[in-house]
């Protein structure tokens, strides 16, 4: 897969947890975890739009393309 998933910087930069996040969006935090190590097939708009709300950023500051 060519998409890289970059929450866990995003978090970083931010200063917050996973579990923080989790609880803002309405999440669990192992659906948070699984999306943020890529091991998930798909991710909803909902939950896309919800996650940048909360951390001020962009879909494109989140996923990264590269190809294989």
């Amino acid at each position: 897969m060519g998409i890289i998933v970059r929450l866990d910087v995003m978090l970083a930069t931010r200063k917050m947890k996973s579990k923080e996040l989790a609880a803002r969006i309405g999440i669990s935090e192992q659906n948070l975890s699984l999306l943020k190590s890529g091991k998930v097939r798909g991710v909803r708009f909902e939950t896309l739009s919800a996650i940048c709300e909360e951390l001020e950023c962009q879909p494109g500051d989140l996923l990264e393309f590269q190809p294989d």
